[in-house]
Parts: structure tokens; sequence; C-alpha cells
């Protein structure tokens, strides 16, 4: 699910409302580098006012079943984490109104919840489901998980690498970028890690606490398969963080360098 924050832009929500993954052929090996699947896969796009009490039903199963369970410093250590239709159609599905606003006159587009099936993991669904996401006219993409499939499938999808973030972009912007959004646990979230502040030894780079304490054992298992093979730029994940990544649009980058005649990527040329 997504929210636009950005006058004219409407909020986008992507669901498959049915199982529609239709393999063509399959190739498995056991090197995970070479591991790769063939796929035909159909996303549909529905405004707020189109989606159903089915869908929002299922979409609430496949969270329940399939995001995760509260980790130890919780109040329900081992529980599912839940999200019930109710909270998920008012904190999601509210009046696109209410959530048009602006940021240095930059459409933003938060990535406010992703959730796969455990059973079609690793086949890079998410990448797809997100690149689906892109409008021209965002210019802005936010995302805070803890989760490193997240953030790769969010860095993969909106153009660039993971080793490849554009951290001095976030520690500039992070703060307004957070204020202006309209989902609550974003605009409240408090930043952290020694991209906001330099006396930070806490391992942190690019985070936000949120206070949310879901189990980190399956997301810091990723995390380790993920630094064998790249530089990851977002430090550690202490027990109610979550990772914080924003990212401009290619289009927005080259907008903002032909308006200065300067590179965005290296503001010192």
């Amino acid at each position: 699910m997504t929210s636009g924050d950005g006058a004219g832009i409407r909020r986008r929500v992507r669901f498959a409302p049915e199982h529609r993954l239709n393999f063509i052929e399959s190739s498995w090996t056991s090197n995970r580098r070479s591991t790769w699947m063939a796929t035909q896969i159909i996303f549909e796009t529905f405004t707020p006012d189109e989606v159903t009490e089915h869908m929002i039903d299922e979409a609430a199963k496949l969270f329940n079943e399939n995001y995760g369970t509260w980790g130890p410093y919780s109040e329900k250590p081992g529980k599912p984490v839940r999200l019930s239709t109710k909270r998920l159609r008012e904190q999601y599905l509210a009046d696109p109104a209410s959530s048009y606003t602006r940021y240095q006159s930059s459409s933003i587009c938060w990535v406010t919840e992703l959730v796969v099936h455990k059973e079609h993991r690793s086949h890079g669904l998410a990448a797809s489901l997100l690149r689906s996401l892109r409008l021209d006219t965002d210019d802005i993409y936010g995302l805070m998980s803890s989760h490193r499939h997240a953030c790769l499938a969010a860095a993969k999808s909106f153009g660039t690498h993971i080793e490849k973030i554009p951290l001095d972009f976030i520690q500039t912007n992070a703060a307004g970028i957070m204020g202006a959004s309209p989902v609550s646990y974003i605009k409240d979230a408090k930043l952290c890690g020694d991209l906001f502040d330099p006396d930070d030894t806490s391992g942190l780079i690019s985070s936000v606490n949120t206070f949310f304490f879901v189990d980190h054992e399956e997301p810091l298992q990723a995390l380790t398969l993920v630094q064998q093979d790249w530089k990851w730029p977002f430090g550690s994940l202490p027990e109610g963080k979550e990772f914080l990544l924003l990212l401009r649009t290619r289009e927005s980058r080259s907008r903002s360098s032909s308006a200065s005649g300067r590179d965005p990527a290296n503001p010192s040329r």
C-alpha cells in the first residue's frame, strides 16, 4: 500500500485479490545467486472508493499471517503482529483529500505497508509490486522498515542500488519529508542514528524510533546475508527501530540538475 502526498495525486492501492501468480517456467539451483523463476504477474490498481470489504479482509489476512511476530520487548512476545480491517481502512484508506500535502514543491509517495506471502518470497515480487506503483508525477519515495527485503526492493524499484543510497539527501530532508506525511506513525517517528546525531554511538546510521517492537530474528538473519555481498548503508537494527530510506526519482533529480546547473548527486560540482 502507498499513500501519496501531492496535490492532484490520488492515493494508490495495490492488491492482488485473487492468486494470480502464473508460473511459465522455473529453473532452480543450489546457488542462491543463480536461482531464478520466470513468471507472469498481473497487478490491479484500485482507488480507495473501489476497494471492497472483501479486499480489505483479504489484505488484513495476508498481513496477519505473513508479517511477523512481536519481539521480546513488546507486550505480546511471540504473538503474530495483527492489523484489523477497521484500522486498515481508517489508517490507509482514509479520505485522500486529507493527505494531499507537499514538501518543497515535491510530491511524496510513502510505502506504508509491504507484505509478500511467505511461500512467494525471494522471487522479486516485492520489487515488481513497487515498480508498478511509480508515477511520472512522483518526486520522492519513502520507506520505514525493519526488513532488508523491503529496503532492497525499494532501492531497486525506485532507480538505484542499495550501496548508492543518497544518505546526504536523507540527512538534509528527512525531518521535513516525514513531518509532511499524513500517516501518523511516520509523522511522529523520531529520527535516530549518526546521520542525524554525530554523537550517536549505537551503530545506527539512518533509522527512526517507532517503538515498533516486532521480532528482529528473521530481519537480522536476512541482513547477515545482505552484508555478505553488499555494503549495508543503514547501520544496525536495535529493538523498536526501523531503517529509513528516502529516494528522489530520476526525473526529480534530472529536473533539479537542469534548474541549478549542478549534479544533485554531487552537490559540490
